[in-house]
């Protein structure tokens, strides 16, 4: 009887100690969401529900005057490729050809924002996973001279930042004749210290036997990487994937300093040179950030499996 009552007792703290869990999670998760429905709900409503007093939680009707505001202050060309623009010197003659620029279609300017984010954010990640994940391999599984100091120098230039190296990259992307250009932003964002710190990790749980076992197979080093290494690390890169896309998607500062002209704008910088232009409204800046916001959910979305995963690994790793 005196364990049939233990047991009750154990049963009804566990089901209390469940519940208190579930209530603490949903109460977090109100706290995070709730700004994403401020904004979403706010990109609807008329600027003086926006600007009331008293806060009005939903909207008596939903306007669409925000995204048209939004839309209809300034225009830029959808895209536009440049081909050509450059010299060669022959045995003193110079040939010289012509710089022809493809422009797309006239767009509202913060179409052209939200795809020039889009591309810098995908584009970082993309080379972002296939640079940190070599690194990571090779760091993990190769022995080399320097290895730990090459090592011990990414770790430190985690520490670094952004401020400290500014000159440097503004520098070198001016002598590159990339200042201004979206690629800019995502040079000195493919170079990031974290994702090959990261990808070492997850490199250093896989089994060095594996690799030896491709190499005695005749594998060349890069179908060892593909075949072998990249498909078991996929939940660090998945994870690492997010971390790219939100980073490069909220470096302001970078972006303040490295793009100037109306159409090479990304959406946050572009909203913020709105406001600047007249007095705040509240309404387009409620509108520009409900835009915004939606890439970065479906990339959540997309890579969520990868992350929780990685994530996961990462905090039971020994």
């Amino acid at each position: 009887m005196n364990n049939q009552n233990h047991l009750d007792a154990q049963a009804a703290r566990s089901k209390a100690y469940t519940i208190f869990s579930y209530v603490v999670i949903i109460i977090i998760a109100f706290l995070f969401l709730f700004p994403l429905y401020w904004i979403l709900t706010g990109a609807f409503k008329t600027k003086q529900e926006i600007l009331a007093t008293t806060p009005v939680w939903w909207p008596s009707e939903f306007v669409k005057i925000n995204f048209e505001n939004l839309m209809s202050k300034r225009s830029a060309p959808l895209f536009d490729i440049s081909i050509g623009g450059w010299a060669v010197n022959l045995f003193g003659y110079r040939f010289s050809f012509a710089k022809y620029v493809i422009a797309g279609p006239t767009v509202p300017a913060a179409m052209r924002w939200l795809v020039n984010t889009v591309f810098m954010a995908v584009t970082s990640m993309i080379i972002t996973c296939i640079t940190s994940a070599m690194a990571g391999y090779v760091l993990a599984k190769k022995r080399f001279w320097g290895r730990g100091i090459l090592f011990s120098l990414i770790v430190c230039a985690m520490a670094l930042p952004k401020q400290v190296i500014l000159i440097p990259l503004l520098r070198e992307m001016s002598a590159l004749k990339l200042y201004d250009t979206i690629w800019a932003v995502i040079f000195p964002i493919v170079g990031w210290p974290f994702g090959v710190f990261l990808l070492k990790q997850f490199a250093e749980g896989i089994p060095t036997e594996m690799v030896e076992a491709c190499r005695i197979d005749g594998a060349s080093e890069w179908r060892t990487f593909t075949d072998v290494m990249f498909p078991m690390i996929k939940p660090g890169v998945g994870a690492l994937a997010i971390f790219t896309f939100i980073n490069s998607w909220n470096d302001y500062f970078m972006q303040l300093v490295m793009l100037t002209s109306t159409k090479n704008l990304t959406i946050s910088l572009g909203i913020a040179s709105m406001q600047a232009e007249n007095s705040t409204d509240f309404g387009i800046l409620m509108a520009g950030s409900a835009l915004a916001s939606v890439p970065i959910i479906i990339v959540f979305l997309i890579f969520q499996k990868y992350f929780t995963k990685g994530i996961t690994m990462g905090a039971v790793k020994g």
